[in-house]
C-alpha cells in the first residue's frame, strides 16, 4: 500500500535553509574582520529562492558595491536612480578619506512591496591615519519602468548623513592631556614630551610613557567625521572603530614654580635642569630642561662634586665627627701620587673649625678624612638618602649610584663626589629634601601610576639630620652660597663644582642644591659644563627663588 505524501513537501529544507544563513553570516564577520573583495556575491541563493523580484534587484546593488568597492565613484553612480548626485558625494567621501582599500558585505534582501527590495549592507574602510573604520547601512533598489535601479540618497552612503553632508576627517581630539596638580593642562615640553601628528602616537616623555591611557587605545591620528560639504566643518564625530575616550594623566607639577624656574634658567647659556621637590612627601614641583628634548633634570646621569659632601658629612657625623670640631683645610691633599686641590687652590686658616670647612666646600679636608670611614660607609650613608635604589616615580628616572669604595684614591675622589659617583638633578634635590624632613620620601611625578614607593633601607639619625640643617644654612649665611644670603625664606644650601672629562684643566658641572627653611620646598640646579657652583650655578638659584617670591 503506497503511503500519501505529507503536504509540507519541504519540511527537511527549511533547516538546511537556517544553515546556510548562519552559515553566511559568520562569512559576513569574517569578511568584517579582514576579507577580501566581492562579499557581496557570496549572498543570494536563499533570497533568490525566496523571491525572484530579490533576486532581480539584488544585480544592480551588488554592480554598485563592486565598483564602490574599487572605488569607482562614477561606475557605482550609473547603477542609481540619480547618477549625478551619487557621483558627486562618492566622490567627496572617497577624495577625503582616500581609503586604501573597501570591503563591503551585502546582507540578505527584503521585499518592501511590489518593485521594492531593501538590503542591509556593512561597510570596512582602511584609513591611513584613522586605521579600520566600519559601519552598517542600508540602501532601497527600486523597479523604475521596469528596470531596477539602486535608490540613491545621503543616509545610504553612511546613516548618518543628510543632504549637503560628506564624510571626513579630523585631527584627534580625543587625546587627553598631560595636566599639572591642579588639573590644569601642563605644558613643560621635555617633561610632557611629544606626539607624532601623522599616527597620533606619543613619542617622548609622558606623552610616550602614558600613550595608551591618553589615547584611549587608538593608534590613529585622525578621527571619521560628518562634514558639512560647503563650509568642510565637522559636525558630528563618528570616531574610528574600538576607539576610546583618554584618560588624562594628572601630575604633582605646581604650574607657578615650574614657570618660575623655567624663568630662571632661560637667562643662561649653559644647558641647564631645575628640579623642586615637596620635602614632606616627595612630590616632584617642577622639572625644567634648557634646552629641552633630553629630560636631564630627571634622567640625566653626572657626578654631583661637592654637593655630595651633604653625604659624605652625614657619614663623618655619624662616626663621632661634632660641628665645631676643629678642621685643617690646606691647599692640597696628596694621595697615592694623585694630588687633589679646592677650587681656585684656596686654604682656611688655622683654627677653622668643620662648619667652615663644609660652608667653605674644602676638598682637601673631606679627601684627608677618608682614613675614618670604611669602603662601604658612603655607600651605606648613600642609602639613608635612597640613593642606589629602585624608585617608582611614574616616570623613568636615574636614581643615582654610590659604589663601595675599592681603593684609597677611589675612596678620596668619592668623599668629594667624583670617581664613580653618579646622580641626577632629581636626586640631588631629594638630598635636600630628606635633610629638611629628616627621613627620605620618595620623589613622585604621577602619583596614580606609583604602585610601591621605594623606602630607604637606612634611616638618616635625627641628630645628624639636625646638624646638616645647621651646616647648610651656614653655606649660605657665611659660605659658598652667599649668592642667596639676602634672598627671604630662611635658604640652606650646599654648592658643587663637579670635574668630568680628561681635559687640563678639567672642564666642571657647577652644581647647587638647598631647601626653605621657612616652607616646603627642596631644589637642585644644574648646569652642564657651567663653571663654579657658587658663582654661575648660584645665581640661577637666586633667579628661581626670587621668581617665587614675587
Amino acid at each position: 500500500m503506497t503511503r500519501a505524501r505529507s503536504r509540507n513537501t519541504h519540511t527537511g529544507y527549511e533547516p538546511r535553509r537556517r544553515g546556510r544563513r548562519q552559515l553566511a553570516i559568520l562569512v559576513a564577520l569574517a569578511l568584517l574582520a579582514g576579507g577580501g573583495y566581492g562579499a557581496y556575491s557570496l549572498w543570494g541563493g536563499d533570497a533568490e529562492e525566496d523571491n525572484p523580484q530579490v533576486t532581480a534587484a539584488r544585480k544592480p546593488l551588488a554592480a554598485f558595491l563592486a565598483a564602490w568597492e574599487k572605488h569607482d565613484a562614477k561606475g557605482a553612480a550609473g547603477h542609481t536612480d540619480t547618477p549625478d548626485n551619487a557621483a558627486s558625494l562618492l566622490t567627496s567621501v572617497l577624495t577625503n578619506l582616500k581609503p586604501s582599500r573597501t570591503t563591503i558585505v551585502n546582507d540578505s534582501g527584503q521585499k518592501e512591496g511590489d518593485g521594492k527590495v531593501r538590503f542591509p549592507f556593512s561597510v570596512a574602510m582602511e584609513v591611513p591615519g584613522a586605521g579600520k573604520v566600519t559601519w552598517r547601512s542600508r540602501a532601497q533598489v527600486n523597479r523604475i519602468s521596469g528596470t531596477w535601479k539602486v535608490a540613491f540618497t545621503s543616509p545610504m552612503i553612511h546613516p548618518e548623513l543628510k543632504p549637503g553632508q560628506t564624510l571626513a576627517l579630523k585631527a584627534d581630539d580625543t587625546r587627553a592631556k598631560v595636566l599639572d596638580s591642579q588639573g590644569r593642562p601642563l605644558r613643560a615640553a621635555s617633561l610632557v614630551g611629544t606626539v607624532d601628528p601623522v599616527s597620533g602616537k606619543g613619542t617622548s616623555g609622558l606623552e610616550a610613557r602614558y600613550d595608551k591611557v591618553l589615547s584611549g587605545g587608538r593608534k590613529a591620528g585622525k578621527s571619521l567625521v560628518v562634514a558639512d560639504r560647503q563650509s568642510g566643518l565637522a559636525l558630528k564625530n563618528l570616531g574610528a572603530a574600538g576607539s576610546a575616550e583618554g584618560r588624562p594623566v594628572r601630575t604633582t607639577i605646581d604650574s607657578r614654580i615650574q614657570t618660575a624656574a623655567a624663568d630662571a634658567v632661560a637667562e643662561t647659556d649653559h644647558n641647564a635642569a631645575l628640579v623642586a621637590i615637596d620635602p614632606r612627601n616627595g612630590h616632584i614641583l617642577a622639572a625644567v630642561n634648557r634646552p629641552g628634548g633630553l629630560n636631564r633634570a630627571l634622567e640625566g646621569r653626572y657626578p654631583p662634586g661637592s654637593t655630595f659632601k651633604v653625604v659624605t658629612t652625614a657619614a663623618l657625623l655619624k662616626s663621632g665627627t661634632r660641628p665645631a670640631d676643629g678642621a685643617a683645610c690646606p691647599k692640597f691633599a696628596h694621595v697615592n701620587g694623585q694630588r687633589f686641590e679646592n677650587q681656585g687652590q684656596f686654604s682656611l686658616p688655622a683654627g677653622s673649625t668643620f662648619t667652615d670647612v663644609f660652608a667653605q666646600s674644602c676638598n682637601t679636608y673631606f679627601v684627608n678624612a677618608r682614613s675614618r670611614l670604611a669602603d662601604t660607609d658612603l655607600r651605606d650613608a648613600a642609602q639613608a638618602f635612597g640613593i642606589g635604589g629602585s624608585w617608582d616615580v611614574g616616570t623613568t628616572t636615574y636614581d643615582g649610584s654610590v659604589p663601595v669604595t675599592t681603593s684609597d684614591n677611589d675612596k678620596a675622589a668619592a668623599t668629594i663626589g667624583q670617581a664613580r659617583v653618579q646622580t641626577s638633578p632629581l636626586v640631588m634635590a631629594s638630598i635636600a629634601a630628606t635633610v629638611k624632613n629628616g627621613a627620605f620620601s620618595q620623589p613622585v611625578l604621577v602619583p596614580d601610576a606609583v604602585k610601591k614607593k621605594y623606602t630607604a633601607p637606612a634611616e638618616l639619625d635625627a641628630q645628624v639630620a639636625g646638624q646638616l640643617r645647621e651646616l647648610m644654612r651656614a653655606t649660605v649665611t657665611s659660605g659658598s652660597a652667599r649668592a642667596l644670603r639676602e634672598l627671604p625664606g630662611q635658604p640652606h644650601a650646599k654648592t658643587g663644582t663637579a670635574e668630568f672629562g680628561t681635559g687640563k684643566p678639567p672642564r666642571t658641572h657647577a652644581w647647587m642644591i638647598g631647601y626653605q627653611g621657612d616652607s616646603d620646598l627642596a631644589w637642585a640646579v644644574l648646569l652642564e659644563d657651567g663653571g663654579s657652583g657658587g658663582a654661575d650655578a648660584g645665581p640661577v638659584a637666586t633667579r628661581f627663588l626670587r621668581n617665587l617670591a614675587r
